[in-house]
């Protein structure tokens, strides 16, 4: 190909897909117990080790990469080629500032190249569902303008419907009140938060109890799918691989034709949800909020 194809670490993109296909992937960075870490899709940290460290107290810190460091990323590349490069949603970081800037400084040192931004509106698992369909369509051939266009236009039939399991991962975020998630543990309730076509988090209900919460979860991805036969269904867990392979044999009871793989959360979306963290992702139907 012409050009190269390049996302980022903040998708949980599996490693042994990144392998397979050979994507370029930008680690992105955090900090656990003082020492600075690059999100190398779990070669670096055990996934279980990582979100132990997180129910003995260990508070990991995510951050974002500077002009500098996309610099050094981006220009031997652009030295040789074109470039797509797909990011992870501009409303829940501003590191697509720092990318768009990088972007602007090269082409003007290299106007002879292309360097197409697409901003997926999208995290995580259903961030990976678009980079596989799009990775396929460049692996096929299909032109920069092509794949741009097509994630452009279906980046929202990525969908996502998943739990935390503590609310204090997302009150020490900032998602919710101190108030909010005092009550919400007492009470044992556990939100269920999708992505919207804004690119944002929301969440939709509260179930009381993780049976009730995964119960809903399946209710809504199954509302929400559109054709079993498209893509692949992940699941993704933060350490709580037996929910997972549960929520696995669920789905299939009810659709017997999907194909579904098990992940895990990355350490960076991980930092911000907490161990215990169950999701479903999926193309489907275009976002329902």
């Amino acid at each position: 190909m012409n050009y190269v194809f390049m996302t980022d670490s903040d998708s949980d993109l599996p490693y042994d897909l990144k392998v397979k296909y050979d994507i370029p992937v930008v680690n992105m960075p955090y900090a656990l117990n003082g020492k600075e870490y690059f999100d190398d899709l779990g070669q670096t940290i055990n996934s279980k080790d990582y979100f132990d460290a997180m129910r003995n107290g260990a508070v990991p810190i995510t951050s974002a990469l500077n002009e500098t460091a996309y610099m050094e990323i981006f220009e031997p590349i652009l030295k040789e080629h074109d470039l797509l490069f797909v990011a992870f949603s501009s409303k829940m970081s501003s590191t697509i500032h720092a990318i768009e800037a990088t972007r602007k400084e090269l082409l003007e040192k290299y106007p002879e190249r292309r360097f197409e931004l697409v901003d997926t509106l999208s995290i995580s698992g259903p961030m990976t569902l678009l980079i596989l369909k799009a990775h396929e369509m460049y692996r096929n051939g299909a032109s920069i303008d092509e794949v741009a266009t097509w994630l452009r236009e279906n980046y929202d039939r990525a969908n996502a419907f998943f739990m935390v399991d503590d609310l204090k991962y997302l009150k020490r975020g900032g998602r919710i009140s101190p108030t909010a998630a005092a009550i919400g543990s007492m009470l044992d309730l556990k939100p269920i938060i999708t992505e919207t076509r804004e690119g944002t988090l929301t969440a939709i209900s509260k179930q009381r109890g993780r049976r009730k919460a995964i119960s809903y979860m399946v209710e809504q991805a199954l509302a929400n799918l559109d054709d079993p036969k498209e893509s692949v269904m992940i699941i993704l867990n933060a350490d709580c691989p037996q929910d997972a392979e549960n929520l696995k044999k669920e789905l299939l009871n009810k659709v017997p034709e999907l194909e579904i793989r098990i992940d895990n959360v990355g350490p960076v979306i991980g930092a911000h949800c907490g161990p215990g963290t169950l999701a479903i992702c999926f193309m489907g139907k275009h976002r329902p909020y």
